[in-house]
């Protein structure tokens, strides 16, 4: 009787070690699930930020070229 408990104890570790041997490789593909994510959206966020400073940077310099070319009609140069 004693052998089986043993037996019984024995097979109740295993399930729990599997457990948590499992858990923790699906936690950790999650992390690395959500880390990747958060990787990407941050690139998407500089890119977009990138794109409206070239953006703005093209308007002013636009704006300067036709500031510059009405100057330059209203002296007849």
């Amino acid at each position: 009787m004693e052998h089986r408990i043993g037996i019984d104890f024995e097979l109740g570790k295993d399930t729990v070690q599997e457990l948590a041997e499992s858990g923790a490789e699906r936690v950790g593909n999650i992390a690395v699930i959500i880390a990747g994510a958060v990787r990407d959206v941050t690139r998407e966020i500089g890119d977009w930020i990138t794109d409206g400073l070239e953006m703005r940077e093209a308007a002013a310099k636009a704006k300067a070229d036709r500031e510059s070319a009405a100057g330059d009609g209203a002296t007849g140069e």
